[in-house]
Protein backbone atom coordinates (compact mmCIF):
# COMPACT_ATOMS: atom_id res chain seq x y z
CA UNK A 1 0.00 0.00 0.00
CA UNK A 2 1.16 3.48 -0.86
CA UNK A 3 1.61 5.68 2.20
CA UNK A 4 1.46 9.45 2.48
CA UNK A 5 3.43 11.57 4.93
CA UNK A 6 1.94 14.97 5.68
CA UNK A 7 4.01 17.68 7.28
CA UNK A 8 2.19 19.53 10.02
CA UNK A 9 5.07 21.20 11.82
CA UNK A 10 5.89 24.84 12.34
CA UNK A 11 4.57 26.09 9.00
CA UNK A 12 2.69 23.35 7.17
CA UNK A 13 -0.87 22.87 8.23
CA UNK A 14 -1.30 26.27 9.82
CA UNK A 15 -3.84 28.91 8.92
CA UNK A 16 -1.14 31.49 9.63
CA UNK A 17 0.99 30.22 6.72
CA UNK A 18 -1.81 29.07 4.37
CA UNK A 19 -5.05 30.73 5.49
CA UNK A 20 -7.16 29.70 2.48
CA UNK A 21 -7.00 25.94 3.06
CA UNK A 22 -8.91 23.69 5.45
CA UNK A 23 -5.88 21.77 6.70
CA UNK A 24 -7.85 19.20 8.69
CA UNK A 25 -10.05 18.45 5.68
CA UNK A 26 -6.93 17.97 3.55
CA UNK A 27 -5.73 15.24 5.92
CA UNK A 28 -9.20 13.64 6.09
CA UNK A 29 -9.38 13.48 2.29
CA UNK A 30 -5.93 11.96 2.06
CA UNK A 31 -6.85 9.36 4.71
CA UNK A 32 -9.74 8.22 2.50
CA UNK A 33 -7.18 7.36 -0.18
CA UNK A 34 -4.48 5.55 1.75
CA UNK A 35 -2.58 5.41 5.03
CA UNK A 36 -1.53 8.86 6.25
CA UNK A 37 1.25 9.56 8.70
CA UNK A 38 1.56 13.04 10.20
CA UNK A 39 5.05 14.32 10.92
CA UNK A 40 6.24 17.39 12.75
CA UNK A 41 8.55 19.04 10.23
CA UNK A 42 10.17 17.99 6.97
CA UNK A 43 12.53 21.01 6.83
CA UNK A 44 11.12 22.61 3.70
CA UNK A 45 8.96 25.26 5.31
CA UNK A 46 9.12 27.49 2.24
CA UNK A 47 7.19 24.75 0.38
CA UNK A 48 4.27 24.50 2.87
CA UNK A 49 2.13 22.39 2.65
CA UNK A 50 4.40 19.42 2.03
CA UNK A 51 3.23 15.89 1.28
CA UNK A 52 5.47 12.89 0.56
CA UNK A 53 3.99 10.02 -1.43
CA UNK A 54 5.82 6.80 -0.67
CA UNK A 55 5.67 3.85 -3.08
CA UNK A 56 3.92 0.63 -2.21
CA UNK A 57 6.12 -2.46 -1.86
CA UNK A 58 5.33 -3.32 -5.50
CA UNK A 59 6.14 0.23 -6.54
CA UNK A 60 9.44 0.14 -4.67
CA UNK A 61 10.30 -3.21 -6.31
CA UNK A 62 9.62 -1.54 -9.66
CA UNK A 63 12.08 1.24 -8.82
CA UNK A 64 9.70 3.77 -7.31
CA UNK A 65 11.04 6.25 -4.78
CA UNK A 66 9.26 8.70 -2.48
CA UNK A 67 7.94 11.76 -4.30
CA UNK A 68 7.94 15.08 -2.45
CA UNK A 69 5.13 17.49 -3.25
CA UNK A 70 5.30 21.09 -2.09
CA UNK A 71 2.85 23.99 -2.08
CA UNK A 72 -0.09 21.56 -1.97
CA UNK A 73 -2.52 24.31 -1.03
CA UNK A 74 -5.43 23.72 -3.40
CA UNK A 75 -8.16 21.19 -2.56
CA UNK A 76 -8.10 19.98 -6.17
CA UNK A 77 -4.52 18.76 -5.75
CA UNK A 78 -5.80 16.00 -3.47
CA UNK A 79 -7.96 14.70 -6.33
CA UNK A 80 -4.86 14.51 -8.54
CA UNK A 81 -2.88 12.71 -5.81
CA UNK A 82 -5.80 10.28 -5.35
CA UNK A 83 -5.92 9.53 -9.08
CA UNK A 84 -2.21 8.77 -9.09
CA UNK A 85 -2.34 6.53 -6.03
CA UNK A 86 -5.34 4.60 -7.39
CA UNK A 87 -3.33 4.03 -10.58
CA UNK A 88 -0.45 2.57 -8.53
CA UNK A 89 1.58 5.55 -7.33
CA UNK A 90 5.38 5.90 -7.49
CA UNK A 91 7.07 3.17 -9.49
CA UNK A 92 3.84 1.83 -10.99
CA UNK A 93 2.15 4.86 -12.54
CA UNK A 94 3.22 8.23 -13.80
CA UNK A 95 1.77 11.11 -11.81
CA UNK A 96 -0.87 13.23 -13.56
CA UNK A 97 0.82 16.04 -15.48
CA UNK A 98 -0.64 18.67 -13.14
CA UNK A 99 1.34 17.21 -10.21
CA UNK A 100 4.55 18.30 -11.94
CA UNK A 101 3.71 21.76 -10.56
CA UNK A 102 4.03 20.38 -7.02
CA UNK A 103 6.98 17.99 -7.26
CA UNK A 104 9.89 19.31 -5.24
CA UNK A 105 13.33 18.19 -4.17
CA UNK A 106 13.68 16.83 -0.64
CA UNK A 107 16.02 18.75 1.63
CA UNK A 108 19.59 17.61 1.88
CA UNK A 109 20.43 16.58 5.34
CA UNK A 110 24.06 16.88 6.16
CA UNK A 111 25.79 15.04 8.90
CA UNK A 112 28.36 16.75 11.00
CA UNK A 113 31.71 15.04 11.02
CA UNK A 114 32.66 13.59 14.39
CA UNK A 115 34.84 15.96 16.37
Amino acid sequence: MTRIIVCRGCCCGTSRKVPTLDHDEQVRRLARITEVRITDCLDVCEQANVIVVQPSPAGRAAGGRPVWLGLVNQPEAIDDIATWIRAGGPGLAEPPDILALYISTPPRRTRKAPA
